[in-house]
């Protein structure tokens, strides 16, 4: 791979991959190095990259498995299991504060990521490609390596679930301040 390849798709995509995963770990350092190695994995793989799909979505489909690996090794050093993390059914919710990027959204936003952190792996995943990195159904479906039903399916029921969970936090915040 060239300098010249390289810094373009540094450039290009660089803002879209730490915000996804920023979103995810919530933790600017984390997300940081997590940046740089999907950069490394780039570097790496770039040779067999073979033009299937956009870079764009090649490159989301990298970062999507550098935060599950993260998402992995963080499970196994906190619970000090090595039984098989199962990412369809854990739960990725980071104990990290809100960065400052986070802490200057709205307070819906803040609520909408707080209650996506109760949701599936899977789920926010989906949500946060397709509402906040505003990705297509198909390049969803593509970095994840699903059908675009998958993600339609996984969509509806995470967006079913947050619809709930908000509303449930909703009505216990007018509870406190009756």
């Amino acid at each position: 791979m060239n300098d010249s390849v390289f810094h373009r798709l540094y450039d290009s995509y660089h803002q879209d991959v730490f915000q996804f995963l920023i979103y995810l770990v919530k933790n600017r350092q984390t997300a940081e190095d997590l940046v740089q190695e999907v950069y490394v994995r780039v570097l790496r793989a770039y040779s067999k990259f073979e033009g299937k799909s956009s870079e764009k979505t090649w490159l989301f489909s990298i970062a999507k498995n550098v935060a599950i690996d993260h998402f992995r090794k963080h499970a196994v050093r906190k619970k000090r299991l090595f039984d098989s993390f199962d990412w369809e059914n854990m739960q990725l919710a980071s104990t990290d504060m809100l960065p400052e990027d986070l802490v200057q959204l709205n307070d819906e936003m803040k609520t909408l990521l707080i209650a996506l952190d109760e949701c599936t792996g899977d789920q926010k995943m989906v949500i946060i490609m397709r509402y906040f990195q505003e990705l297509s159904i198909a390049e969803t479906a593509q970095i994840l390596n699903w059908t675009e039903g998958k993600v339609k399916t996984t969509q509806h029921r995470a967006v079913k679930a947050l619809r709930q969970r908000l509303s449930v936090k909703e009505k216990e915040g007018n509870v406190h301040h009756e």
